[in-house]
């Protein structure tokens, strides 16, 4: 299967780069500001994108890269192949925490999702599959998860989002089980998977969000930019993931502009 052994080849660079990070963690960070004081660059962000960039361009010279740093931030289109990149997914957790941050890596054809993997390198967990596949934690089957609905579990959510009740979104809170803030779309991903929170809110990039998004997909879940927009793959918006029930839930009778 064409996924198949596509997966196998990009898992082993995922590996290979979680080693080269925990290599680097053992010394200093270089660490930089972007657009504000908390949007942070280390680094080791943009050496793991360059190692990653590099193998893309050299196996497969013809597809697209889509990525978070260096330049790589934009793409008019998603035609043929598109590989788009999160080279550390909760950069701040990485610097302050030094855990709760994740490789992200989605593959699109046209468009379409195919292959998502989401690299907890902390944890040494690697989530992958995709179409055709599955989902995987390891080499570990993932079973989907229940599908609860929006007061029967915790919620993930972005703190600014929540704090300023943007979409109404403090109504979630209250009436579902609890949100919890962690600060990576990455690890949000990976607790949907994982059937430990419901659903998801924050203000995403395309590389935050398109993992993920083809991992989900596979267990049912449903996303889109918190207006009920399709995803685009375009810039920063604020975006809902959840399961059918609770995305259903949420979209018709709490969210409010």
């Amino acid at each position: 299967m064409k996924n198949q052994q596509l997966a196998e080849t990009v898992k082993g660079w995922l590996l290979e780069a979680g080693e080269l990070i925990k290599q680097r963690m053992k010394n200093s960070l270089v660490v930089s500001t972007k657009s504000h004081r908390s949007d942070l660059v280390t680094n080791v962000d943009k050496e793991v994108q360059q190692f990653l960039v590099e193998r893309i361009e050299h196996f497969y010279s013809n597809d697209h890269i889509l990525a978070e740093e260096d330049g790589r931030n934009y793409l008019p289109n998603m035609d043929g192949r598109v590989w788009i990149i999160d080279p550390i997914d909760g950069t701040l957790n990485f610097v302050f925490q030094r855990e709760n941050f994740a490789i992200m890596v989605g593959i699109y054809e046209e468009g379409i999702g195919q292959l998502g993997f989401l690299y907890d390198v902390v944890k040494e967990e690697l989530y992958w599959g995709g179409v055709d596949i599955g989902v995987f934690c390891n080499d570990r089957k993932l079973l989907s998860p229940k599908n609860l609905g929006a007061k029967d579990g915790l919620w993930g959510m972005n703190g600014a989002i929540y704090a300023q009740n943007i979409g109404n979104v403090q109504k979630i809170g209250k009436e579902s089980m609890g949100v919890r803030i962690i600060g990576s779309a990455g690890i949000e991903f990976i607790s949907l998977l994982k059937g430990n929170t419901v659903g998801y809110i924050s203000n995403l990039y395309p590389w935050d969000y398109a993992a993920g998004m083809i991992l989900v997909n596979e267990f049912g879940f449903k996303g889109s930019f918190l207006d009920g927009s399709q995803i685009d793959f375009q810039s920063q918006e604020k975006f809902i993931v959840a399961t059918d029930v609770a995305y259903g839930e949420v979209m018709k009778n709490v969210v409010n502009f």
